[in-house]
């Protein structure tokens, strides 16, 4: 693909690859943290970055009556299934099974990350990390993230800012 530079780089793929890629279209790729440990749980995140529990951005995909969205739940508090099916206009929400997030998200469980996901995918974004100046969601890989400020995050998602969260 070809960089603002003029040079070319090889076509990067997988999961990772394309967080990079989507990443580096929008300035964020020195962002971009690996880990030798595992971060796929958001206490193993926080003590990898050295952060608070709070700073970590988990990523749950949720199926509302059949349709899947990604809520980005801030480390110390749980998804509000009653709070997404209303926002979603829906009887139910719940977790979505592995095939479903992989599908969804092109992600597998554990590395699900917010950045370049199919359009179609609704994000809501956890009101109470409003509390951080910085997080870190998901790099795509179980042992990435990505070090940023929630207004870019709710920028470059798309995402809607709301209540989903106890």
């Amino acid at each position: 693909m070809s960089e603002g530079n003029g040079t070319v780089e090889p076509k990067r793929t997988g999961s990772a690859g394309r967080v990079l890629a989507f990443l580096e279209s929008h300035g964020l790729a020195d962002g971009l943290v690996h880990f030798e440990q595992s971060t796929k749980t958001a206490q193993m995140a926080a003590d990898a970055m050295g952060c608070e529990l709070g700073q970590i951005v988990k990523s749950l995909v949720f199926v509302a009556d059949g349709r899947p969205l990604l809520a980005l739940v801030a480390g110390d508090r749980r998804g509000d299934s009653a709070a997404i099916a209303a926002l979603m206009e829906a009887g139910s929400a719940a977790f979505a099974d592995a095939e479903t997030v992989r599908s969804a998200t092109g992600f597998a469980i554990g590395g699900v990350s917010p950045f370049a996901l199919p359009a179609d995918l609704p994000v809501f974004i956890d009101e109470s990390l409003t509390r951080f100046e910085v997080i870190y969601p998901a790099g795509g890989t179980p042992s990435s993230m990505v070090r940023m400020t929630l207004p870019k995050l709710i920028e470059i998602t798309g995402g809607q800012l709301c209540e989903i969260a106890r």
